[in-house]
This record gives C-alpha cells, structure tokens and sequence, in this order.
C-alpha cells in the first residue's frame, strides 16, 4: 500500500486530496465540506469520500481527515473482498431481467454501425450495439441501454411517487423528475430545483426507493445534511434509517 499527497491551496468540494493504493485498487480520497452534525467516510467502488462540518476550526479538520482516511484503509485492507471492484455485469442474448414484480427479455443484435441503440416493445429491450466497439465498450453500451429502456418505461411511476410525496409533506416546487444511471450516488436535487433518482434503486424494495425520494424532497427545503435536514425526513418516514442501512448492505446488488 501507498499514498500520494496532493498539495492543493483553496480546496472546493469534491477536491481529490489524495490517491491511495490498497490491494491493487487506486482510490482518490475526495474532500467535501458541508452543513452537517457529524464527520463521515464511505469507501466506493473508484473513490474514498469524507465529509466534514463546515464549523469546524481547521486543525480539527486535519485530525479527522487523517484518521478518516486511516480508517478507510484499515477498512480496505481487512476487507479486500468485499471493496474489491465487481466486475461488469454482461447481459446476453434472451436473457431475462427482474425489476420488481416485472421482467424484461433482452435481445442483443451486433450491427455494423457507428452507434448503439435500444427500443423496448412489450417488456422486450431490442439492442443493437455496435461492432465497431471493443467487447467492453459493447457491454457498457448494452448496459446503459438496458438502464434507460427500463428507467423510461418506469419514469411515470417514479414521477406519481414524487408528486404524492411533494403534495403530501413538503409542497414545494419541482421543475423535472429523471431517472439517471448513476453509480456514484442513489438520488440528488440540483439547484434547479429538478430531482434525479438513481437507476440503480430500480433493485430496491418500494420503501427504500421512496425514502430516497423523500431526502432529495427534503433538500428542496433544506440545502445541506445539517440538524433540520435530518429532523425532517425523520418527521417524514421516522423509520428512514433502516432503509439507509439497506443501502449500504445491499449497494452491490442494486446494479445493472
């Protein structure tokens, strides 16, 4: 294992502050300050991320990055199994998938095409994906399709589910509703005031999703993770965290 320090003056949020090296794995370690109670590190699949309070003074900073990140790599080091990266899933030729209580036949044609596309015709997902493409490049093209036919064909329930929630509890303004295949997280609110639900949550039982739905609502009223943020979604689902909890237990298996 080694690190390397990145010497960076006026860090921003999302500032890469080192790389690390733990079991053959390169991870950058990012830096976000925030509105928040408390000090946190995740370890995901291509980077470390710790967050810290904005009010604290900047030694205690210091100190909790630097245990945060030695945590991590304990963590890495004792678990090498469980943080190494999963390998890309590859879909083949009638192939089924299950979302829900619902399932989708893929049919996978090679065209000799510049580009790759998919349409879904009654629960069937016909792709063509280009041979002009390397193996992997072709299995990230089938992947990404797959996400969005499915993710297009369920928007208007995810939309319904927002909407009652907004109408319900929060009544705020939203401008647009998206499903995106985003790995990095599971749902964000953009300044825009437009909600994006992971693809991924499509794998998730009904209440975990709408718990994801009611934080990004939340953030519509309170920008930050901070005391009020957090009193609120618990205002809202008291039990949400038994659903961050399956997150984080089941994140592997929520994937396309």
């Amino acid at each position: 294992m080694f690190h390397k320090k990145i010497q960076k003056d006026g860090l921003k949020n999302g500032t890469t502050i080192d790389v690390v090296h733990v079991n053959g794995v390169i991870r950058p370690v990012r830096l976000f300050y925030e509105q928040r109670r408390n000090c946190t590190v995740s370890i995901g699949k291509k980077a470390i991320t710790i967050r810290i309070p904005l009010f604290l003074n900047k030694s205690t900073q210091e100190k909790e990055i630097a245990q945060l990140k030695a945590w991590a790599i304990q963590r890495i080091q004792d678990k090498p199994e469980r943080f190494k990266p999963k390998p890309m899933r590859e879909y083949q030729d009638n192939e089924t998938i299950h979302i829900g209580n619902e399932q989708y036949l893929i049919t996978i044609n090679k065209k000799d095409k510049k580009n790759s596309s998919a349409r879904l015709i009654d629960h069937t997902i016909h792709i063509d994906v280009s041979t002009h493409l390397s193996t992997n490049m072709q299995n990230r093209h089938i992947t990404t399709l797959i996400s969005r036919c499915i993710a297009r064909h369920r928007l208007p329930d995810l939309e319904k589910k927002i909407t009652y929630l907004n109408k319900k509890y929060f009544n705020q303004q939203i401008n647009n509703i998206y499903f995106k295949h985003n790995k990095s997280n599971w749902g964000s609110c953009s300044q825009k005031r437009n909600i994006n639900i992971s693809t991924r949550l499509l794998f998730a039982p009904d209440d975990v999703l709408e718990y994801v739905c009611i934080h990004e609502l939340a953030h519509l009223v309170v920008l930050n993770h901070s005391d009020r943020f957090w009193t609120l979604v618990e205002h809202v689902m008291p039990d949400y965290e038994e659903k961050k909890q399956w997150l984080k237990d089941n994140r592997d298996s929520c994937r396309f």
